[in-house]
């Protein structure tokens, strides 16, 4: 597995160097991820547990190594950490059912039935 800390400074490096290169490209993006938080209906806690179940659906190493280490400085258990990804697989799962079911739509229209 990775060295997540030793990740997460690596990728820190390089985003810092996209956004000395393209600094409106990471203002921009700063803007979004700052954005659901100003409106404080939920707090930071949830807002991470959310953001790791998504990190884990959008297959995002980088999103992990942050996010983790967000959710644990706003309190988060390795158990609530837990009961998020169970919620990620779950939903993982039921996506693939659902795609599963459009095959087998395509399917019986290449059949004409």
């Amino acid at each position: 597995m990775l060295n997540w800390v030793e990740y997460r400074r690596e990728l820190m490096g390089r985003i810092g160097e996209i956004g000395t290169l393209s600094p409106d490209t990471l203002k921009g993006y700063q803007t979004l991820s700052g954005a659901g938080l100003k409106t404080g209906h939920l707090d930071a806690k949830t807002h991470e547990l959310i953001a790791l179940a998504v990190a884990v659906t959008t297959r995002c190493d980088g999103c992990i190594t942050v996010h983790t280490a967000q959710a644990l400085k706003s309190g988060a258990t390795r158990e609530e950490i837990a009961e998020a990804l169970g919620v990620a697989v779950a939903l993982n799962a039921g996506a693939a059912m659902v795609y599963s079911a459009r095959v087998m739509d395509a399917v019986h229209a290449h059949q004409g039935s």
